[in-house]
């Protein structure tokens, strides 16, 4: 016959209650938020002391069953308070990154649904996959959605925040960056680590400001993986493909590929005209203002607000002749070669000083030969025009471009869109 007793209470210490609650729980989780606990034995209670509220706030809603199942084999209870002394482990700074202060305000301020986001034939992929999500978990994730500025990718995150079931996490990558940094300095790495796991369903908007800051993307790659693992949602998008992410390793740009890579175009005329509809624009105007109106869903946004803004300040209709009047500042002129070349440099996610310098890297050599195929089929400018624009390459150099991007197009599909796609807004 076995006899259970406790262990006489005076003869315990804190490392000892320590190391009966590591054999009750996982070595990560006791590693990130039972180790660093300091404490003492005093008058028949083991005082946990965390190194601030966040901590002892979610150890007491996790693990104060274990603690005080832990303390009572020594005869003890067990409380858990915040003080100074508790440590921490110190992890080095490695991005030059501004602090700011430590919050996650809840974006479901305001509830969006996918009726907000009007829809195009290419972009419906997209719309189907996320859709999914908000319906359950998946087997592709993440879903990592790009597309060129104003296409509508921040609110195709903000449709899914308002959709989704379960607890959604949905951070923009800049505020990713300056909450990591803070929690650096502050020492609740590993709280920030969990806080980021403790979810469902995890949007992460413009990844691409991760770009660059090393230990920011490193701590990022392991959480990425650590949800996937754990069979969350994960929701990433960019200005580019991963493949083209250049301030990042081929190991990260190969994580953030392993899921489900869709692109989304930036607003068609229809999309654009719609768009001015739903403002309250005649339907003869809408379309005179779409087919001028750049391919950026921000500034179509801008336009529509500046003519509800008139509507509601004089009560009259918009008509076409006062649309041309109001919005002058706004709508496009004849485009030049250059300004093409920028707005393609900018949806292919490259600078155009890269595009026109001497860089050999493999994004900017392939962004400047999809440049170069996308002049050729939608203007008349000569192999010697196209070369001085993309940075004074030469007539060889243009052929050799050209003769690349061919024989890719044919078993690249999403390439093949692309180049199209630009010919289209050129012209």
């Amino acid at each position: 016959m076995t006899l259970a007793y406790a262990h006489p209470a005076k003869s315990m210490n804190v490392d000892s209650i320590k190391g009966i609650i590591r054999s009750k729980m996982d070595s990560v989780s006791f590693d990130s938020w039972i180790a660093p606990l300091m404490g003492t034995v005093d008058n028949g209670i083991v005082h946990f002391v965390a190194a601030n509220q966040f901590s002892a706030d979610f150890i007491k809603s996790a693990y104060i069953h274990i603690l005080r199942g832990a303390a009572m084999e020594c005869g003890l209870d067990a409380q858990i308070s915040v003080g100074r002394f508790a440590s921490a482990p110190v992890i080095p700074i490695n991005d030059n990154v501004e602090t700011k202060d430590f919050e996650i305000k809840d974006s479901k301020t305001e509830i969006r649904g996918f009726d907000d986001f009007i829809l195009s034939e290419e972009n419906s992929f997209a719309m189907t996959a996320l859709k999914k999500i908000a319906g359950g978990r998946v087997t592709f994730s993440p879903l990592f959605i790009y597309g060129p500025e104003g296409c509508g990718k921040s609110l195709l995150a903000g449709c899914l925040n308002g959709m989704a079931a379960g607890k959604i996490l949905h951070m923009s990558g800049a505020q990713f960056v300056s909450e990591f940094q803070r929690a650096i300095t502050e020492r609740t790495i590993f709280a920030f680590k969990d806080f980021v796991r403790n979810c469902d369903t995890f949007i992460l908007d413009d990844v691409q400001a991760l770009c660059g800051k090393r230990a920011t993307s490193e701590k990022f790659q392991v959480l990425l993986v650590d949800l996937v693992r754990m069979k969350k949602n994960v929701v990433l998008t960019a200005n580019a493909a991963p493949s083209s992410l250049t301030g990042f390793d081929r190991r990260m740009q190969s994580v953030l590929a392993s899921g489900l890579v869709v692109d989304i175009i930036a607003p068609n005329r229809t999309v654009r005209k719609s768009m001015l509809c739903r403002a309250g624009v005649r339907a003869d105007v809408a379309d005179a203002i779409a087919a001028r109106a750049d391919a950026n869903g921000h500034i179509v946004a801008g336009l529509c607000k500046k003519i509800s803004a008139w509507q509601e300040m004089t009560g009259a209709a918009v008509t076409l002749d006062v649309a041309e009047r109001l919005l002058v500042d706004s709508l496009q002129k004849r485009k030049t070669p250059l300004a093409m070349a920028r707005s393609m440099a900018a949806k292919l996610g490259v600078s155009f000083d890269d595009v026109t310098s001497k860089s050999r890297v493999r994004p900017v050599v392939r962004a400047r030969q999809i440049m170069m195929a996308a002049f050729k089929s939608a203007t008349n400018l000569s192999l010697a025009e196209i070369g001085r624009i993309v940075g004074g390459r030469d007539h060889a150099t243009v052929l050799y471009a050209l003769a690349q991007i061919e024989k890719q197009k044919s078993s690249d599909l999403v390439l093949a869109a692309e180049i199209e796609q630009m010919i289209r807004e050129c012209k």
